[in-house]
């Protein structure tokens, strides 16, 4: 039993097209029971793709309703909850003065996140909402998640995650950039197909090649789709979307207006708008598979921001797995980048040997060891653009990547990581490092110090050290190595970098060799 529960929490999505608050009680066991779920619609995203910034009646609109949740929350006397906002608000060139207002008038803290944050969330809810989730991942899924700025795709397959990508091709934001033809055709639906297979052709072979059998939809107001098609008698599947019920629904709007979908539907502007788009998007990626439908969750990202909550209390599997998934995202780019995947492999298990044998010193915590791996699987990366200067080029790469679960701060964390892994040490004359926070360039530098030594003993990229022990004696840290090779080059460069890790961590590294 954990102290301090139960207790009520508060999960909010500042959407693009719906302002969403779901209040929750957690456990003891962190079990969940939802208490309210409420959504307003709003206007921020439909402000954003059209003008790149959300207008001042919009900004009033938002607080009120956020003022709103906020007074519920009180009621609940809620002190635990997180508020995050996603394209609408995170494209808005004025993001900064929207948050300001937020804070000020509906004394919220909401934070940005970017799209692999999204992503992350969204699948902590998947997994919790699908009981065969593991059998899926061994047959294929291909998760498609619709947002109103922008479409997430990803693939499991044979129990891992193989690849995850995002289009800038959401359901909103097509809408709105096409409203203009919308205007001069009766077959806008054609020229949203045709838009929408522009965005998505690159993908198309890579889906079809992975012989994929489950799809999950999320986002693109999916529940709203399902419950039309069970209307229209098309399906009576309560979490289940058959191709022939997705094609049926189709032929029933492609040729509608907004308007009509709304008087014959009694859907809300802000559903209508997005339908056709959303459905047109479903069927497509569905077309790409050999699954016979699309699985229906009805979870969103509140249901993902409570579960995360959960995670960051309890001891739960579901950490675990997902901690796993990104180390497999990030694999599937660094080989897109053509690295040496032995001496990637090498270089990672030996800095988690080092940061594992060496926690009474360095004092940090498992998610910073999720930085080091990534670091170190990833720090040759840059090599692909240029062998000189390297490191460079694979800090450049890794700050501009998405991958899942890690925020804009985390990223650029390891790419400062990254950066140092080879002869340049951190210094304020780099702009980057220096734009640190304190207590991150600390953190920088550690395992930066780290990463050299382990990079140090795989420089021929023939893994010739099989493994290390450590052991402590007064301000030396002795290295034993277990080894399959001569390894006079690799405890040559090893040298090289104690004195960086006796600075930053105040001892110093002593060889031993065991063969």
């Amino acid at each position: 039993m954990k102290k301090g529960f139960p207790k009520t929490v508060a999960a909010i999505d500042v959407g693009s097209n719906f302002l969403r608050m779901m209040i929750a009680e957690v456990s003891s066991r962190g079990s969940i029971m939802i208490l309210e779920d409420l959504f307003k619609p709003t206007q921020i995203g439909r402000d954003t793709f059209a003008t790149g910034a959300i207008g001042l009646q919009s900004v009033r609109e938002l607080c009120s309703t956020l003022r709103g949740f906020r007074r519920l929350m009180k009621d609940y006397q809620i002190r635990e909850y997180r508020a995050l906002a996603t394209s609408g608000l995170r494209e808005a060139y004025n993001q900064l003065y929207v948050l300001e207002q937020i804070r000020v008038r509906a004394n919220l803290e909401v934070e940005v996140i970017n799209n692999a944050e999204e992503r992350f969330i969204m699948f902590k809810a998947i997994r919790d909402s699908l009981s065969n989730i593991s059998e899926m991942r061994q047959e294929g899924i291909l998760v498609v998640n619709i947002g109103m700025g922008g479409v997430e795709t990803t693939i499991y397959n044979q129990g891992t995650l193989q690849f995850t990508e995002h289009i800038k091709a959401g359901s909103l934001r097509l809408r709105e950039i096409l409203a203009d033809l919308e205007r001069t055709t009766l077959d806008f639906s054609s020229i949203v197909d045709e838009f929408v297979e522009s965005k998505i052709y690159l993908l198309e072979s890579v889906i079809r090649s992975m012989m994929i059998k489950n799809v999950v939809g999320l986002g693109g107001e999916l529940s709203s789709i399902l419950s039309l098609c069970q209307r229209e008698n098309l399906t009576r599947e309560k979490n289940y979307l058959p191709a022939r019920a997705l094609l049926g629904i189709h032929t029933n709007i492609r040729h509608m207006t907004v308007d009509q979908l709304i008087n014959r539907y009694d859907l809300h502007r802000n559903e209508a708008e997005i339908l056709l788009p959303s459905v047109i998007i479903f069927k497509r990626f569905l077309e790409f598979t050999e699954a016979k439908g699309i699985h229906v969750p009805m979870i969103a990202l509140r249901h993902g921001i409570i579960a995360n909550m959960v995670d960051e209390w309890f001891d739960t599997q579901r950490k675990y797995d997902f901690a796993n998934d990104i180390i497999s995202s990030v694999w599937y780019i660094a080989r897109k980048y053509a690295i040496d995947e032995d001496h990637a492999a090498q270089v990672a298990n030996l800095s988690l040997s080092i940061y594992d044998q060496t926690r009474s010193i360095h004092k940090l915590g498992e998610r910073e060891k999720l930085y080091l791996q990534i670091a170190a699987i990833m720090h040759d990366i840059g090599k692909f653009v240029n062998m000189i200067q390297h490191e460079k080029h694979s800090s450049s790469i890794i700050r501009y990547q998405e991958i899942m679960g890690l925020s804009k701060r985390e990223l650029n964390i390891i790419a400062n990581i990254a950066r140092y892994h080879s002869e340049r040490e951190p210094t304020f004359n780099d702009a980057r490092f220096k734009a640190l926070k304190d207590n991150d360039k600390t953190l920088v530098s550690k395992l930066a110090a780290i990463l050299k030594l382990a990079d140090a003993l795989d420089i021929t990229h023939k893994q010739n050290v099989r493994s290390i022990e450590i052991s402590t004696s007064g301000d030396r840290l002795h290295f034993t190595f277990f080894t399959q090779g001569e390894i006079l080059l690799e405890a040559w460069n090893f040298e090289n970098y104690c004195d960086f890790f006796e600075e930053v961590m105040g001892v110093r590294p002593a060889i031993k060799y065991k063969g």
